[in-house]
């Protein structure tokens, strides 16, 4: 475990998962939503960082404020791209001559596409099941205050939150990409290395080794 700090004066708690061949890039990787007891040891999220890890991606985890050994508390979403922006400078600072992606899961993925938005980001993204069919889910940013980039969201078929035609209709309109695994819902159960191999390939990560 390591810690790493936020504007506001929190030390948020994150955990590297290392590259284990040459490195091509590094992530981070952001949670599914606290008020429903996600975290950073979820364990798609910890399948996903392994196996990103193997492609030879760097990987950075982290708790949001309030949650496992995180300081602070729920902060309403405004906090939460303050973290999320902690963990950018954190994964920039410690491997600053490769790649950065972000890449989030759930309310992760909409609190990543939300940084992008405010600072005006241009790297690689991908989303995995946005939550944005929930009705207590922040929004997701319009086409208009995101600036481009290379994105792709990910979502099963039989997701329980979200339509796949509602991503496919909100992917079309930031310019991004949608890929639909069929069989999966919004856990991906037993589909966590394929998801990966997705995920992987859009970061850069090597192929054959998701």
């Amino acid at each position: 475990m390591t810690g790493i700090e936020t504007t506001d004066g929190l030390t948020l708690e994150a955990l590297w998962t290392d590259a284990a061949v040459p490195p091509v890039g590094v992530v981070v990787f952001c949670h599914p939503d606290p008020r429903r007891r996600g975290t950073m040891q979820a364990p798609l999220m910890r399948s996903v960082a392994r196996s990103l890890g193997a492609a030879g991606l760097h990987v950075l985890r982290f708790n949001f404020r309030g949650v496992g050994g995180s300081e602070g508390s729920w902060g309403g979403g405004r906090g939460e791209i303050d973290d999320v922006d902690a963990a950018v400078a954190a994964a920039s600072s410690a491997h600053p001559r490769i790649p950065l992606g972000i890449a989030g899961w759930s309310f992760g993925a909409v609190m990543a596409l939300r940084w992008q938005a405010r600072e005006r980001s241009t790297s690689r993204y991908v989303g995995i099941a946005p939550a944005i069919g929930l009705p207590d889910m922040l929004a997701v940013p319009a086409g208009g205050d995101l600036t481009a980039a290379d994105r792709l969201f990910v979502i099963g078929d039989r997701d329980q939150f979200t339509p796949a035609w509602a991503l496919a209709d909100y992917a079309a309109s930031i310019g991004g990409r949608l890929e639909v695994m069929s069989g999966c819902d919004h856990f991906f159960y037993f589909r966590h290395d394929r998801l990966a191999a997705v995920v992987a390939a859009h970061l850069g990560g090597r192929a054959g080794r998701p």
